[in-house]
């Protein structure tokens, strides 16, 4: 009997039963579905960009542009091309999403400390912020600050001036323009390196007082590290000039604009996302253990040490992520600068669709670099997450 058992075959499950086989049966399936919806849409575009006499393609990015774009890092004129005034466009978009995240952060920190305090006034105060901008539109916070800041500056024909060289009027703040000269990389080389050896130096002191108990001399290493900065510029010929700027008749001409949108669009921005991050570092502060606290007050430690050294470093795992999502929307939000006139890149590619007609391609760019913007700040905040991480065995 035993025998027979053991010699008799094992049923068979039919292919169509199988989870495996019906797993890459249906994920065909979706593929299938996803492909083919694709193509579909594609061709109907196609048929009805032909129907209307709409040339497609993106050939129309070497046309010169026939507008000019108030404010611009590189080299740009109403005979550059539209790819042109679309790099101005992404340019402008970073600058804003760059300084928005670092003074976001900053607010955010501050006010989310804030709330926490034991002083009554001080943690009032920060509540109010919290909730008061929070629950108000961004878009509405924007115009109130481009309005605010328009009317407090002065016309063009009353201009304040610093220095000769700085003026200041409704039409922005008018900075000298650096103008680099033979021998300016080098120099560039020099200051990145010399910023680079600091935290070298840093931990290479940390590192010895650990092993030996002895520090290097760190405060004369940075001192000569940061000498070398002003070394290099006289040594590499002073490799910087300057346009500065000149009132004319009737507005400045020369030097670097800092328009008062774009002031407003920052400021809104900061104030806005800072309040979202400001509640949750408080509640990735809270998140640490109260025998945190106690023991490292109990070392001797004050609280302001121990918040930096001891809480922060721990609530950095909870505040991370949901962080990472506010430095997204930020990013997203900047698109508002079009209801102020701050020549972002969703507004330069508006007046790109306007005068071109390429919706369908103009549309595709503008998708395409918020969603490379998004997937390089989730890269970024993903990498610094896991090194933020505990480590378990």
């Amino acid at each position: 009997m035993r025998s027979e058992l053991a010699t008799s075959e094992v049923p068979r499950v039919p292919f169509y039963r199988d989870p495996r086989i019906r797993a890459l049966f249906y994920q065909l399936l979706v593929v299938l579905f996803v492909v083919g919806g694709t193509a579909i849409l594609i061709h109907n575009t196609l048929l009805n960009l032909a129907r209307l006499g709409v040339a497609s393609g993106f050939g129309f990015l070497a046309r010169p542009s026939g507008f000019d774009i108030g404010q611009h890092l590189i080299d740009y004129s109403a005979q550059s091309t539209f790819g042109r005034a679309f790099l101005v466009g992404f340019i402008n978009t970073i600058i804003v999403a760059i300084l928005g995240i670092v003074l976001a952060t900053i607010i955010g920190f501050l006010m989310g400390i804030a709330r926490l305090s034991h002083n009554w006034l001080v943690s009032s105060l920060a509540t109010v912020y919290i909730e008061v901008v929070r629950n108000i539109p961004l878009l509405l916070q924007l115009l109130l600050y481009y309005a605010i800041i328009v009317h407090a500056l002065p016309q063009p024909r009353e201009s304040a001036t610093l220095f000769d060289a700085i003026l200041l009027n409704t039409g922005g703040l008018f900075l000298p323009r650096p103008l680099p000269q033979p021998g300016f990389w080098l120099w560039v080389a020099i200051v990145v390196l010399a910023l680079l050896a600091i935290p070298v130096v840093m931990k290479l002191s940390t590192r010895r007082r650990e092993l030996t108990g002895h520090a290097l001399p760190t405060t004369p290493i940075v001192i000569g590290l940061l000498l070398l900065i002003p070394a290099g510029y006289f040594l590499t010929g002073r490799p910087l000039a300057f346009d500065y700027p000149q009132m004319g008749r009737f507005r400045p001409s020369g030097g670097l604009v800092v328009q008062p949108e774009f002031v407003a669009l920052v400021v809104g921005l900061a104030i806005y996302t800072g309040s979202f991050i400001a509640e949750i570092v408080r509640s990735g502060i809270l998140s640490v253990s109260k025998g945190q606290w106690e023991a490292a007050l109990s070392l001797g430690l004050s609280r302001g040490r121990t918040l930096r050294l001891i809480v922060v470093p721990q609530a950095l795992r909870v505040i991370i992520p949901p962080q990472t999502n506010q430095y997204l929307n930020l990013t997203k939000n900047s698109s508002l600068a079009v209801a102020i006139g701050y020549p972002d890149f969703f507004n330069i590619a508006g007046t790109i669709n306007n005068q071109t007609g390429q919706a369908v391609e103009v549309v595709a760019i503008t998708m395409g670099v918020y969603l490379v913007l998004s997937l390089l700040t989730s890269v970024f905040m993903n990498w610094y997450n896991a090194r933020m991480a505990l480590v378990e065995r």
